[in-house]
């Protein structure tokens, strides 16, 4: 048996960060990978999707071209260059990762499936492994929901999709939410016909309905098809590929495409870890349950990053990793309650968002103040031709401080974070709208429309 002081099981965002910091203290480290370093970020998410994404915004402003007073030939898409590109961005990212990690001192990496056997001990083939203390950060995968259909049907998730040279004639995404809504305006502005399918009646439900439904007019005014409503969806072989049966009345009850992409969510990667010989305790999707620190039900047990059902983004998987090393190593007392939820869709134009939509405000009963300003008003957005959405904030009347805000527009992903540290400071709104900002820039609106709150209504 083979003894460390910490084993590290996964190399997504959270895991060799921690591995790095809990070796340069003297600890011994054992890091378990199964496959490939880097997590979803690196592989099928974050890195390749904005990679990919940079290509059809090319394209979208070579198209329009004659818009800003320039002439261009036929705009032609190169889709194996394109995935060529992204293929090198996403190699360097994970090798560099895969170098660095392997080249620190006190860390041991160990190739192969990771099945615990009893408490803090780890099988991995033939060699079994042991410390006081084990952390898991094996991250999540694309959900294959079982639809009528499914298994008769070739589909491709937000994984396989990164495998794909060549533009579908007529894409299908099965899901209106965050990655869905990426890869539907992507593959539009590549070529495709694009249509998505939503059970829900609206788009993106976490946000409030003034957000989907602006997001759905940008997708629309690029021709990107919408069905909404859909809720008894069947996958069948078609003559032009694939068909998906809607079970709408309100409309066509099925549309037919070349390709079906699943964009429906995501399942932990924990099925096969062996966590009741651990005594680690999972919700009924397979999250493990985890406290304020991220301890486990087990003792000296942490979860960290998508598998724990506490964010499923690399900026939460990292701040993860911080919470977890600054209270192992430097005593603090950290909690995940602290964090203020902030994340983006990354569509064109971004939406950037912090804290509380309204609808979490109206429900919790707090007396709300609401500042809105079109993107059309934001002198930065009209010089760049780029006028569609809106920047939204919210303020808690009673305590005047910031509770949440949405930015839909250009640069919005940058400029929601000029609200995060007066919203982490408890700072009053005032202590924003009284700051100077740069010109032109989209940020330097943000107190102007602080300055004109008014009571929700």
């Amino acid at each position: 048996m083979s003894r460390y002081d910490a084993i590290i099981i996964g190399t997504g965002q959270a895991g060799p960060a921690l591995a790095a910091r809990l070796a340069a203290s003297g600890m011994q480290v054992a890091v378990i990978e199964r496959g490939r370093f880097g997590g979803t970020c690196v592989n099928n998410g974050c890195t390749p999707t904005k990679t990919l994404i940079a290509s059809a915004y090319a394209a979208h402003v070579a198209r329009r071209s004659a818009d800003y007073g320039v002439t261009t030939g036929p705009v032609e898409i190169d889709m194996p260059r394109i995935k060529a590109r992204k293929d090198a961005v996403v190699e360097g990212s994970r090798s560099s990762l895969e170098k660095w990690l392997g080249s620190l001192p006190n860390i041991r990496i160990v190739r192969g499936q990771a099945r615990f056997t009893g408490p803090r001990t780890v099988a991995v083939g033939a060699e079994t492994l042991t410390a006081e203390r084990v952390f898991i950060d094996v991250g999540g995968r694309p959900h294959v929901p079982d639809l009528p259909g499914v298994r008769q049907v070739p589909y491709l998730t937000s994984e396989s999709i990164m495998d794909v040279d060549f533009v579908p004639a007529h894409l299908l995404i099965v899901g209106g939410s965050y990655v869905g809504l990426e890869f539907a305006q992507m593959y539009r502005r590549f070529g495709s016909r694009v249509t998505v399918i939503e059970m829900a009646a609206r788009l993106t439900q976490r946000e409030d309905p003034e957000v989907s439904d602006a997001i759905r007019d940008i997708l629309a005014a690029e021709d990107v098809q919408i069905r909404l409503n859909a809720r008894c969806l069947a996958l069948e072989a078609d003559p032009e590929g694939v068909r998906v049966r809607l079970g709408s009345s309100a409309a066509a009850p099925s549309v037919a495409g070349t390709h079906v992409l699943l964009a429906v969510g995501r399942v932990p990667n924990t099925d096969q870890l062996g966590l009741r010989e651990a005594g680690i305790e999972t919700d009924p999707q397979g999250y493990i349950r985890v406290d304020e620190t991220f301890a486990t039900s087990a003792q000296n047990v942490y979860a960290l990053g998508d598998c724990n059902g506490h964010g499923a983004f690399t900026h939460t998987a990292y701040n993860d990793y911080e919470i977890v090393a600054d209270n192992l190593l430097n005593g603090t007392h950290r909690r995940v309650s602290d964090r203020i939820p902030i994340y983006a869709l990354f569509t064109d134009p971004p939406l950037g968002r912090v804290g509380k939509s309204e609808s979490e405000a109206r429900r919790e009963g707090y007396e709300l103040l609401v500042g809105r300003m079109p993107m059309a008003d934001v002198a930065r957005a009209r010089e760049k031709g780029e006028t569609q959405g809106f920047m939204k904030v919210l303020v808690d009347g009673r305590t005047k401080r910031i509770l949440g805000a949405a930015i839909l527009g250009v640069g919005g992903d940058e400029a929601v974070h000029s609200l995060v540290d007066a919203m982490y400071g408890g700072l009053p709104y005032t202590a924003v709208q009284h700051g100077v900002r740069i010109h032109p820039t989209v940020s330097e609106l943000i107190p102007t429309m602080l300055g004109e709150l008014a009571p929700a209504k």
